[in-house]
């Protein structure tokens, strides 16, 4: 995942207007965190890179609906990991982070994984009072018909959270 970012840094300094050279930044370093932990990614300053290179691409591309789920995503762990007070240090924000996954499903309205994403974030920014909202989510993402690989793992992975 390092080596992805760094190569997504380098592309980012060649094409600085190719807003998928920071979301593929943001995309490696999101993952990395997660593997060592948001709690450590945060203490080594990723949160920050990882905000700011999605909210470069959304600025680049205002419409990279994947983009938007990744930085609801952002702000959904981070709260969820450090809470609140602490999240904001980190310039997470819950009402942000909602926002950030409905416009996801404004803009690709048949995406699973933004659904599945939109669930996940509802349950750690809402707790249970959202679960039938994100069950919901989750049940319309496993009626979708996936168009590629990746998609089948999201439709896959809508189907396994129905069953927890």
């Amino acid at each position: 995942f390092l080596e992805v970012a760094e190569r997504a840094e380098a592309q980012q300094a060649a094409e600085p207007k190719n807003p998928n050279a920071y979301y593929w930044q943001a995309y490696a370093l999101g993952r990395y965190s997660q593997g060592i932990s948001v709690t450590k990614a945060l203490a080594q300053g990723l949160g920050g890179k990882v905000k700011g290179a999605l909210e470069t691409t959304i600025k680049l591309a205002p419409k990279h609906a994947d983009a938007h789920i990744a930085l609801g995503s952002f702000h959904a762990e981070v709260i969820d990991k450090v809470g609140k007070l602490l999240g904001k240090t980190q310039g997470a924000d819950a009402a942000t982070g909602l926002k950030l996954y409905q416009t996801a499903l404004k803009l690709n309205p048949t995406s699973a994984i933004a659904m599945v994403e939109y669930a996940n974030g509802l349950v750690m920014l809402e707790g249970d009072k959202k679960m039938k909202e994100a069950e919901k989510l989750y049940a319309q993402a496993a009626a979708c018909t996936p168009m590629d690989a990746m998609e089948r793992l999201d439709v896959e992975m809508a189907k396994a959270e129905l069953e927890d």
